[in-house]
């Protein structure tokens, strides 16, 4: 079991699974979404995961028609995004997990489109127009 939160911590969430591996996307979207050269998910089961503080200060954002992205309206902190079309599953951004995590990188998606500033240097599965999982 894991918690999480925001960053000013007024959302907080309790995830009730083993997380063994974290998923990385380079696409273009995740870089503006996260402003950063990419977006580290792992997929969780909507039932293991739940919000005990601050669900009035969660906002949604459509990224697409079928892509929901969900952040704090008063830190901005992006919590995990949701496709309409997969409603038994987040993606949870890793980086607000509060304790250590132990999981394994699975693999990059769209590579063709990573930051050119950025080097993947990790033998993990690359994949040039792949989503995440």
């Amino acid at each position: 079991m894991y918690t999480a939160s925001c960053l000013c911590g007024g959302i907080q969430l309790k995830i009730n699974t083993e997380i063994p591996h974290v998923f990385v996307c380079h696409c273009q979207q995740c870089q503006k979404a996260q402003g950063s050269a990419f977006v580290a998910i792992a997929p969780i089961e909507t039932k293991n995961v739940e919000i005990v503080k601050g669900q009035e200060l969660c906002s949604e954002y459509y990224a697409t028609t079928n892509k929901k992205r969900v952040f704090c309206k008063s830190c901005g902190s992006p919590l995990f995004s949701a496709r309409l079309d997969l409603p038994d599953l987040i993606r949870l951004r890793v980086g607000i997990i509060n304790e250590p995590l132990k999981a394994e990188i699975a693999s990059h998606a769209f590579t063709d489109y990573k930051a050119a500033w950025f080097e993947i240097l990790d033998d993990h599965v690359k994949f040039k127009e792949a989503i995440c999982e």
